[in-house]
Protein backbone atom coordinates (compact mmCIF):
# COMPACT_ATOMS: atom_id res chain seq x y z
CA UNK A 1 0.00 0.00 0.00
CA UNK A 2 2.78 2.43 0.55
CA UNK A 3 4.57 1.79 -2.67
CA UNK A 4 1.09 2.50 -4.59
CA UNK A 5 0.65 5.64 -2.71
CA UNK A 6 4.05 7.18 -3.16
CA UNK A 7 3.94 6.17 -6.97
CA UNK A 8 0.28 7.63 -6.50
CA UNK A 9 1.96 11.24 -5.36
CA UNK A 10 4.41 10.93 -7.82
CA UNK A 11 2.20 11.40 -10.90
CA UNK A 12 0.52 14.28 -9.55
CA UNK A 13 1.38 17.81 -11.10
CA UNK A 14 1.34 20.94 -9.22
CA UNK A 15 -1.81 21.65 -10.14
CA UNK A 16 -3.15 18.70 -9.01
CA UNK A 17 -1.43 18.85 -5.89
CA UNK A 18 -2.86 22.30 -4.84
CA UNK A 19 -6.67 20.73 -6.02
CA UNK A 20 -6.01 17.79 -4.12
CA UNK A 21 -4.91 20.15 -1.11
CA UNK A 22 -7.85 22.73 -1.66
CA UNK A 23 -10.12 20.20 -1.84
CA UNK A 24 -8.98 18.11 1.37
CA UNK A 25 -8.87 21.71 3.71
CA UNK A 26 -12.29 22.07 2.53
CA UNK A 27 -13.61 18.49 3.18
CA UNK A 28 -11.93 19.31 7.02
CA UNK A 29 -13.34 22.79 7.28
CA UNK A 30 -16.67 21.23 6.59
CA UNK A 31 -16.15 18.48 8.74
CA UNK A 32 -15.06 21.06 11.77
CA UNK A 33 -18.35 22.86 10.81
CA UNK A 34 -20.24 19.68 11.27
CA UNK A 35 -18.37 18.97 14.64
CA UNK A 36 -18.93 22.81 16.04
CA UNK A 37 -23.02 22.38 14.70
CA UNK A 38 -23.60 19.10 15.80
CA UNK A 39 -22.43 20.19 19.76
CA UNK A 40 -24.14 23.36 19.82
CA UNK A 41 -27.51 20.86 19.04
CA UNK A 42 -26.36 18.30 21.16
CA UNK A 43 -25.57 20.59 23.84
CA UNK A 44 -29.35 21.91 23.81
CA UNK A 45 -30.68 18.61 23.17
CA UNK A 46 -28.96 17.62 26.49
CA UNK A 47 -29.55 20.63 28.38
CA UNK A 48 -33.41 20.38 27.39
CA UNK A 49 -33.18 16.43 29.03
CA UNK A 50 -31.69 18.24 32.28
CA UNK A 51 -34.31 20.58 32.53
CA UNK A 52 -36.90 18.08 32.48
CA UNK A 53 -36.27 16.79 35.47
CA UNK A 54 -33.84 13.82 34.26
CA UNK A 55 -31.06 14.65 36.65
CA UNK A 56 -33.61 14.75 39.51
CA UNK A 57 -34.02 10.78 39.48
CA UNK A 58 -30.43 9.93 40.48
CA UNK A 59 -28.99 9.13 37.13
CA UNK A 60 -25.35 9.35 37.53
CA UNK A 61 -24.82 7.47 34.13
CA UNK A 62 -26.56 10.17 32.08
CA UNK A 63 -23.19 12.53 31.64
CA UNK A 64 -21.10 9.59 31.17
CA UNK A 65 -23.44 7.78 28.24
CA UNK A 66 -24.07 11.86 26.88
CA UNK A 67 -20.28 12.62 26.86
CA UNK A 68 -19.46 8.97 25.13
CA UNK A 69 -22.08 9.29 22.67
CA UNK A 70 -20.83 12.65 21.67
CA UNK A 71 -16.88 11.13 21.42
CA UNK A 72 -18.44 8.27 19.02
CA UNK A 73 -19.90 10.54 16.85
CA UNK A 74 -16.50 12.43 16.71
CA UNK A 75 -15.00 9.81 15.64
CA UNK A 76 -17.33 8.83 12.96
CA UNK A 77 -17.17 11.94 11.76
CA UNK A 78 -13.29 12.28 11.61
CA UNK A 79 -12.82 8.62 10.25
CA UNK A 80 -15.47 9.76 7.19
CA UNK A 81 -13.39 12.60 7.25
CA UNK A 82 -10.30 10.54 6.45
CA UNK A 83 -11.79 8.37 3.86
CA UNK A 84 -12.69 11.32 1.99
CA UNK A 85 -9.37 13.08 1.90
CA UNK A 86 -7.48 9.55 1.33
CA UNK A 87 -10.04 9.00 -1.49
CA UNK A 88 -9.10 12.79 -3.15
CA UNK A 89 -5.16 11.55 -2.47
CA UNK A 90 -5.73 8.82 -4.67
CA UNK A 91 -5.15 6.34 -1.40
CA UNK A 92 -7.53 3.18 -1.29
CA UNK A 93 -7.81 1.88 2.34
CA UNK A 94 -10.11 -0.53 1.38
CA UNK A 95 -6.67 -2.47 1.04
CA UNK A 96 -6.22 -2.60 5.07
CA UNK A 97 -9.92 -5.08 5.18
CA UNK A 98 -7.35 -8.27 3.74
CA UNK A 99 -4.70 -7.84 6.37
CA UNK A 100 -4.00 -8.44 10.41
CA UNK A 101 -4.29 -4.85 10.63
CA UNK A 102 -8.04 -4.27 9.13
CA UNK A 103 -9.01 -7.39 11.34
CA UNK A 104 -7.81 -5.25 14.16
CA UNK A 105 -9.52 -2.08 13.13
CA UNK A 106 -13.05 -3.71 12.47
CA UNK A 107 -12.69 -5.31 16.22
CA UNK A 108 -11.47 -1.74 17.56
CA UNK A 109 -14.68 -0.34 15.64
CA UNK A 110 -16.94 -3.44 17.49
CA UNK A 111 -15.92 -2.73 21.15
CA UNK A 112 -16.40 1.27 20.72
CA UNK A 113 -19.59 1.35 18.85
CA UNK A 114 -21.02 -1.76 21.35
CA UNK A 115 -19.99 0.04 24.33
CA UNK A 116 -21.26 3.50 23.16
CA UNK A 117 -24.77 1.79 22.24
CA UNK A 118 -24.62 0.00 25.64
CA UNK A 119 -24.41 3.87 27.01
CA UNK A 120 -26.74 5.10 24.95
CA UNK A 121 -29.49 2.11 25.39
CA UNK A 122 -29.23 2.87 28.74
CA UNK A 123 -29.93 6.60 28.66
CA UNK A 124 -32.58 6.14 25.96
CA UNK A 125 -34.18 3.57 28.35
CA UNK A 126 -34.08 6.30 31.28
CA UNK A 127 -35.44 9.16 29.95
CA UNK A 128 -38.01 7.60 27.98
CA UNK A 129 -39.34 5.86 31.41
CA UNK A 130 -38.73 9.58 33.37
CA UNK A 131 -40.92 10.92 30.47
CA UNK A 132 -43.32 7.82 30.99
CA UNK A 133 -43.81 8.26 34.55
CA UNK A 134 -43.86 12.82 34.61
CA UNK A 135 -46.93 12.21 32.56
CA UNK A 136 -48.98 9.34 34.42
CA UNK A 137 -51.45 11.21 36.22
CA UNK A 138 -51.34 8.26 39.02
CA UNK A 139 -48.42 8.63 41.07
CA UNK A 140 -48.48 5.18 42.16
CA UNK A 141 -48.37 3.80 38.50
CA UNK A 142 -45.82 6.65 37.86
CA UNK A 143 -43.74 4.99 40.84
CA UNK A 144 -43.88 1.03 39.06
CA UNK A 145 -42.78 2.70 35.48
CA UNK A 146 -39.62 3.95 37.50
CA UNK A 147 -39.13 0.83 39.65
CA UNK A 148 -38.98 -0.49 35.65
CA UNK A 149 -36.80 1.36 34.33
CA UNK A 150 -33.21 -0.19 35.38
CA UNK A 151 -34.97 -3.96 34.70
CA UNK A 152 -35.20 -2.68 31.38
CA UNK A 153 -32.07 -1.33 30.94
CA UNK A 154 -30.02 -4.10 32.55
CA UNK A 155 -32.12 -6.27 29.57
CA UNK A 156 -31.02 -4.37 27.14
CA UNK A 157 -27.97 -4.16 28.14
CA UNK A 158 -27.53 -7.66 28.65
CA UNK A 159 -28.47 -8.19 25.32
CA UNK A 160 -26.07 -5.85 23.66
CA UNK A 161 -23.19 -7.16 25.74
CA UNK A 162 -23.73 -10.69 24.44
CA UNK A 163 -24.04 -9.84 20.58
CA UNK A 164 -21.10 -7.43 20.55
CA UNK A 165 -18.85 -10.16 22.70
CA UNK A 166 -19.83 -12.45 19.94
CA UNK A 167 -19.22 -9.96 16.96
CA UNK A 168 -15.64 -9.26 18.46
CA UNK A 169 -15.11 -12.85 18.84
CA UNK A 170 -15.50 -13.55 15.07
CA UNK A 171 -13.56 -10.69 13.73
CA UNK A 172 -10.79 -11.64 16.21
CA UNK A 173 -11.12 -14.93 14.49
CA UNK A 174 -12.36 -17.21 17.31
CA UNK A 175 -15.27 -19.80 15.49
CA UNK A 176 -18.31 -18.59 17.46
CA UNK A 177 -19.85 -21.63 15.88
CA UNK A 178 -18.82 -24.41 18.50
CA UNK A 179 -18.90 -21.41 21.34
CA UNK A 180 -22.87 -21.79 20.59
CA UNK A 181 -22.74 -25.20 20.49
CA UNK A 182 -21.35 -25.34 23.72
CA UNK A 183 -23.37 -22.71 25.49
CA UNK A 184 -26.05 -25.67 26.23
CA UNK A 185 -23.26 -27.45 28.48
CA UNK A 186 -22.21 -23.80 29.86
CA UNK A 187 -25.41 -22.83 30.87
CA UNK A 188 -26.72 -25.97 32.82
CA UNK A 189 -23.17 -25.50 34.50
CA UNK A 190 -23.83 -21.54 35.57
CA UNK A 191 -26.84 -22.39 36.48
CA UNK A 192 -26.52 -25.15 39.21
CA UNK A 193 -24.06 -22.48 40.28
CA UNK A 194 -25.43 -19.21 40.62
CA UNK A 195 -28.97 -20.01 41.54
CA UNK A 196 -29.43 -17.50 44.01
CA UNK A 197 -28.59 -15.06 41.24
CA UNK A 198 -31.43 -16.60 39.22
CA UNK A 199 -33.39 -16.91 42.36
CA UNK A 200 -33.06 -12.93 43.11
CA UNK A 201 -33.90 -11.98 39.27
CA UNK A 202 -36.93 -14.32 39.17
CA UNK A 203 -37.79 -12.96 42.28
CA UNK A 204 -37.31 -9.06 41.47
CA UNK A 205 -39.48 -10.08 38.34
CA UNK A 206 -42.28 -10.99 40.39
CA UNK A 207 -42.57 -7.89 42.98
CA UNK A 208 -42.57 -5.34 40.35
CA UNK A 209 -44.75 -7.42 38.73
CA UNK A 210 -47.52 -7.72 40.75
CA UNK A 211 -46.65 -4.24 42.22
CA UNK A 212 -45.75 -5.11 45.43
CA UNK A 213 -42.95 -2.64 45.87
CA UNK A 214 -41.94 -0.02 44.03
CA UNK A 215 -39.26 3.09 44.09
CA UNK A 216 -39.98 5.83 46.59
CA UNK A 217 -42.14 3.27 48.86
CA UNK A 218 -41.23 2.97 52.61
CA UNK A 219 -40.83 -0.21 53.46
CA UNK A 220 -39.49 -2.46 56.13
CA UNK A 221 -37.37 -5.69 55.63
CA UNK A 222 -36.51 -8.07 58.92
CA UNK A 223 -35.29 -5.45 61.34
CA UNK A 224 -34.57 -2.50 58.84
CA UNK A 225 -36.76 0.20 57.12
CA UNK A 226 -36.73 3.20 54.54
CA UNK A 227 -37.31 4.04 51.78
CA UNK A 228 -36.72 2.50 48.56
CA UNK A 229 -34.06 4.07 46.90
CA UNK A 230 -33.47 1.88 43.75
CA UNK A 231 -34.51 -1.57 42.40
CA UNK A 232 -31.78 -3.08 40.43
CA UNK A 233 -31.81 -6.69 38.18
CA UNK A 234 -30.55 -8.27 41.48
CA UNK A 235 -31.06 -6.33 44.95
CA UNK A 236 -33.31 -3.43 46.44
CA UNK A 237 -31.79 -1.05 48.13
CA UNK A 238 -33.51 0.84 51.29
CA UNK A 239 -32.28 4.36 52.70
CA UNK A 240 -33.50 5.27 56.31
CA UNK A 241 -33.69 8.03 58.65
CA UNK A 242 -30.10 7.56 59.23
CA UNK A 243 -28.98 7.82 55.87
CA UNK A 244 -27.54 4.41 56.02
CA UNK A 245 -28.25 2.56 52.68
CA UNK A 246 -29.25 -1.16 53.46
CA UNK A 247 -28.84 -3.58 50.38
CA UNK A 248 -31.02 -6.79 50.21
CA UNK A 249 -30.82 -9.85 47.06
CA UNK A 250 -34.86 -9.95 46.69
CA UNK A 251 -34.13 -14.18 47.80
CA UNK A 252 -33.24 -12.46 51.16
CA UNK A 253 -36.32 -9.70 51.51
CA UNK A 254 -39.02 -12.76 52.03
CA UNK A 255 -41.02 -10.57 53.88
CA UNK A 256 -41.79 -7.21 52.76
CA UNK A 257 -43.96 -4.62 55.02
CA UNK A 258 -45.00 -1.86 52.48
CA UNK A 259 -46.22 1.48 54.82
CA UNK A 260 -46.81 3.70 51.71
CA UNK A 261 -49.22 1.40 49.27
CA UNK A 262 -52.15 3.21 47.91
CA UNK A 263 -52.82 5.33 51.45
CA UNK A 264 -50.50 5.36 54.80
CA UNK A 265 -52.17 5.55 58.27
CA UNK A 266 -50.88 6.97 61.39
CA UNK A 267 -52.39 5.29 64.96
CA UNK A 268 -52.48 8.02 68.05
CA UNK A 269 -51.70 6.11 71.49
CA UNK A 270 -52.31 8.38 74.12
CA UNK A 271 -52.28 7.68 77.82
CA UNK A 272 -54.34 9.92 80.17
CA UNK A 273 -54.38 9.47 84.18
CA UNK A 274 -56.97 7.78 85.45
CA UNK A 275 -58.28 10.88 87.56
CA UNK A 276 -59.18 12.65 83.82
CA UNK A 277 -62.46 12.76 82.03
CA UNK A 278 -62.00 9.70 79.49
CA UNK A 279 -65.27 10.87 77.65
CA UNK A 280 -63.90 14.68 77.28
CA UNK A 281 -60.77 13.16 76.39
CA UNK A 282 -62.09 11.55 73.63
CA UNK A 283 -63.96 14.44 72.49
CA UNK A 284 -61.23 16.36 72.54
CA UNK A 285 -59.71 13.84 69.93
CA UNK A 286 -62.13 14.00 67.26
CA UNK A 287 -62.62 17.75 67.59
CA UNK A 288 -59.30 18.16 66.75
CA UNK A 289 -59.33 15.12 64.14
CA UNK A 290 -61.80 17.42 62.46
CA UNK A 291 -60.33 20.69 62.82
CA UNK A 292 -57.37 19.30 61.21
CA UNK A 293 -59.58 18.19 58.08
CA UNK A 294 -60.32 21.86 57.85
CA UNK A 295 -56.47 23.29 58.04
CA UNK A 296 -55.72 24.11 54.42
CA UNK A 297 -52.09 22.70 55.13
CA UNK A 298 -52.93 19.67 56.24
CA UNK A 299 -56.87 18.90 55.19
CA UNK A 300 -55.78 18.03 51.80
CA UNK A 301 -53.24 15.01 52.79
CA UNK A 302 -56.32 13.39 54.86
CA UNK A 303 -58.52 11.31 52.71
CA UNK A 304 -60.75 9.33 55.31
CA UNK A 305 -62.55 10.79 58.48
CA UNK A 306 -60.63 11.07 61.31
CA UNK A 307 -61.22 7.77 63.55
CA UNK A 308 -61.30 7.62 67.26
CA UNK A 309 -61.15 4.02 68.24
CA UNK A 310 -61.81 4.43 72.24
CA UNK A 311 -60.72 3.20 75.17
CA UNK A 312 -57.27 0.50 73.66
CA UNK A 313 -56.42 -0.74 77.16
CA UNK A 314 -55.94 0.06 80.92
CA UNK A 315 -52.55 0.08 81.92
CA UNK A 316 -50.74 1.00 85.49
CA UNK A 317 -49.59 3.84 84.74
CA UNK A 318 -52.89 5.52 83.08
CA UNK A 319 -55.75 4.91 80.34
CA UNK A 320 -54.51 4.35 76.84
CA UNK A 321 -56.73 6.09 74.02
CA UNK A 322 -56.33 5.29 70.72
CA UNK A 323 -57.11 6.76 67.20
CA UNK A 324 -56.27 7.02 63.78
CA UNK A 325 -55.99 9.20 60.51
CA UNK A 326 -55.62 7.73 57.05
CA UNK A 327 -53.46 9.86 54.40
CA UNK A 328 -51.89 9.88 51.04
CA UNK A 329 -48.44 7.69 51.00
CA UNK A 330 -45.86 9.55 52.87
CA UNK A 331 -48.05 11.86 54.11
CA UNK A 332 -49.07 10.25 57.32
CA UNK A 333 -45.56 11.22 59.30
CA UNK A 334 -46.12 15.23 58.85
CA UNK A 335 -49.50 14.92 59.72
CA UNK A 336 -49.02 12.62 62.41
CA UNK A 337 -46.50 15.34 64.37
CA UNK A 338 -48.84 17.37 63.97
CA UNK A 339 -51.59 16.41 65.23
CA UNK A 340 -49.21 15.28 68.19
CA UNK A 341 -48.45 18.95 68.75
CA UNK A 342 -51.71 20.23 68.67
CA UNK A 343 -53.34 17.51 70.79
CA UNK A 344 -50.82 18.26 73.51
CA UNK A 345 -51.61 22.10 74.02
CA UNK A 346 -55.80 21.18 73.57
CA UNK A 347 -55.58 18.97 76.58
CA UNK A 348 -53.64 21.41 78.16
CA UNK A 349 -56.39 23.92 77.73
CA UNK A 350 -58.87 21.35 78.59
CA UNK A 351 -57.19 20.02 81.50
CA UNK A 352 -57.19 16.37 80.55
CA UNK A 353 -53.90 15.05 81.98
CA UNK A 354 -51.42 13.12 80.63
CA UNK A 355 -50.19 10.15 81.83
CA UNK A 356 -46.09 9.70 82.19
CA UNK A 357 -43.76 6.92 82.98
CA UNK A 358 -41.53 8.23 86.04
CA UNK A 359 -37.71 8.66 85.28
CA UNK A 360 -35.56 7.62 88.26
CA UNK A 361 -35.48 5.82 91.21
CA UNK A 362 -37.40 7.57 94.02
CA UNK A 363 -40.13 8.67 91.26
CA UNK A 364 -43.75 7.78 92.01
CA UNK A 365 -45.01 4.88 90.04
CA UNK A 366 -48.04 6.81 89.30
CA UNK A 367 -48.37 11.02 88.88
CA UNK A 368 -49.36 12.35 92.00
CA UNK A 369 -52.37 13.55 90.88
CA UNK A 370 -53.84 10.51 89.37
CA UNK A 371 -56.24 8.79 91.40
CA UNK A 372 -55.24 4.75 92.32
CA UNK A 373 -55.92 2.15 89.10
CA UNK A 374 -59.03 -0.38 89.99
CA UNK A 375 -58.26 -3.30 90.71
CA UNK A 376 -59.22 -5.18 87.56
CA UNK A 377 -56.21 -2.89 86.20
CA UNK A 378 -53.91 -4.10 89.16
CA UNK A 379 -54.24 -7.73 88.29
Amino acid sequence: MGRAALDSFAHLDAREVGLNLALSLLVAGAALGLIAGLRRLFDRWFAKLMSDGLAEQGEAKTPRAAGLSWLLLRLAILGGTLLIIADIWGVDLAVLGGGVLGALLRAMGVVILAVGAIEVAGFVVDHLVHGVARRSRDARRAAQVRTLGPLIRGFIQGVLVVISSLTFMSEIGVKVGPLLASAGVVGVAIGFGAQTLVKDFLTGVFLVAEDVVSVGDNVQIADFGGTVEAMTLRTIRLRDQNGTLHIFPYSEAQVIHNRTKTFSSYVFEVMVTYGSDIDHALAVMGDLGAEMRQDPAFGPKIIRPFEVLGVDRLDPLGVMLKARVTTHPRDQWSVGREYNRRLKLAFEREGVELAYRPVGPAAPTVPTTSKPPPAAAQS
